[in-house]
């Protein structure tokens, strides 16, 4: 009896405090900002009556345009589900995404969760101002955690929005999804010009800029990278900022191993004697005294045969130009030759110049050597600047853009349960009240294009996360 006791008084507590528990869902609502919702809602009418309707226009375009990308990205999805090789996800406009497998769980805390919840908070918030300025009753704001992501929500008199007109229905429903979408437009606009924007502190173009090294990554060590470090080519690539990093490292992925011109005195000087075996790729080694430093490289003769050489890695090619034949070595020296270095298939070695240190040179697979390392293309004019403030401020408003923007694409999908519900039951009501007069007939046609989006939607989500997790 106590303890019933004791729990009624605590959920009779957590009520009055406005939280609301239950399995995998937490929830508080307050009447605190009803009075700032009210003080927005009555700001300026006349020009919150064009922003709406501005917002209402979108929004029926967002409702039908939304339609059109699922159908479009389920149309990609079945293909790549049924071609011989995956296609890139990147080639899709609408994504799902998963924590640790398409989105890195270092960036969830601190990006991705911020930014839904601004998205979130926002869209609510536009839902609330449009209600008090088409003279619904303003009841609450609330916050919410469902299993791990967070949202917000507004409670409005149910009454009051089913007695205004559907045009000043669709004015509040379609106010979420045209927040998110100025949410966007904001992020795009600070995103495009910070370059100019941080000028006076930073300047880019002159190569990517080391902001972090995983430790015990292929890219640690003495003579590996370090913070601060700015990385100007990687082998004959010019890098002059973070997209061409990864420009770079994608085409030598896809290229063959790039040689490197060795003067054949020097060649033979610095030659170990070693023997020769295939491996089980089909690849050969000549280097078998298991020293890390020594690598083997293949090169032709005068006489076109093929030999294999183990020479110091460090030794033979600091310096050294890069070939693909002897006739691009013989250009400048003669007495060269093209030396590529005999390593297993799809692994490289791979030289990246971060001046004034000696180049890295590193081995392996170069997605290993993309991940090992977190850049920047702002270089700080100073040294009391910070290396992350830029790099924090571009991924936030990346994120920003990317989820406010598909809030404002999912909402607007006319599927039980999201606005887009509302703005097609809105829609239908303002525009064929003429044209079908029977009013459950005009529910009947709501009713299977909400049936068909829901299917879209359910099937897009469903089958894009077998896309991500599957493969």
């Amino acid at each position: 009896q106590t303890s019933q006791s004791i729990r009624n008084s605590y959920e009779e507590w957590l009520t009055g405090q406005g939280f609301g528990i239950s399995p995998f869902h937490i929830r508080w609502q307050t009447t605190l900002f009803n009075r700032l919702f009210y003080k927005w809602g009555r700001w300026k009418p006349r020009l919150l009556y064009i922003w709406f309707t501005l917002g209402m226009v979108f929004g029926i375009i967002a409702m039908f345009g939304s339609i059109f990308l699922l159908g479009k990205t389920l149309i990609q999805t079945l293909n790549q589900m049924m071609a011989d090789s995956p296609a890139s996800q990147n080639d899709h406009m609408l994504q799902v995404v998963v924590p640790g497998v398409n989105l890195p769980i270092s960036q969830v805390k601190h990006y991705f969760f911020s930014a839904i919840l601004i998205s979130g908070v926002l869209h609510e918030v536009g839902h609330g101002v449009a209600a008090v300025r088409e003279s619904v009753r303003f009841n609450g704001f609330g916050m919410f955690i469902f299993i791990v992501y967070p949202g917000a929500f507004v409670d409005l008199f149910t009454t009051h929005l089913q007695l205004v007109s559907p045009v000043q229905q669709l004015r509040i429903f379609c106010a979420g999804v045209w927040h998110n979408f100025i949410l966007s437009i904001v992020g795009l606009l600070i995103l495009f010009p910070l370059p100019a924007l941080l000028f006076p502190f930073y300047y880019i173009g002159v190569g990517a800029l080391v902001t972090e090294v995983v430790e015990d990554s292929p890219a640690s060590g003495p003579r590996g990278l370090f913070v601060q470090d700015l990385i100007t080519h990687i082998q004959d690539c010019h890098v002059t900022g973070v997209d061409d990093w990864h420009a770079c490292i994608a085409e030598i992925s896809e290229l063959p191993q790039t040689g490197y011109c060795i003067n054949v005195a020097n060649l033979h000087q610095l030659h170990f004697p070693s023997r020769v075996y295939k491996r089980l790729d089909g690849s050969v080694e000549c280097c078998s005294n298991n020293s890390l430093s020594d690598v083997c490289f293949s090169y032709s003769s005068k006489h076109k045969r093929q030999q294999f050489t183990c020479l110091p890695a460090r030794k033979s090619i600091q310096g050294s130009q890069e070939c693909h034949s002897n006739v691009d070595c013989q250009k400048t020296d003669a007495d060269s030759v093209c030396a590529v270095p005999s390593i297993e298939n799809q692994t490289r070695l791979i030289r990246v110049r971060h001046a004034p240190h000696v180049d890295m040179l590193f081995i392996g697979y170069p997605v290993h050597l993309q991940y090992a390392v977190s850049l920047s293309n702002f270089v700080p004019r100073y040294d009391f600047l910070s290396l992350s403030f830029p790099v924090v401020i571009e991924t936030f408003c990346k994120y920003l853009i990317s989820l406010s923007g598909a809030l404002a694409v999912i909402n607007a999908v006319p599927c039980f349960a999201l606005d887009g519900q509302w703005i097609l039951n809105s829609f239908i009501e303002a525009t064929l009240s003429n044209i079908i007069p029977d009013k459950q007939n005009r529910e009947l046609v709501g009713f299977f294009i909400l049936l068909a989006g829901s299917v879209l939607l359910t099937s897009n989500v469903v089958l894009g996360l077998w896309m991500v997790t599957a493969r």
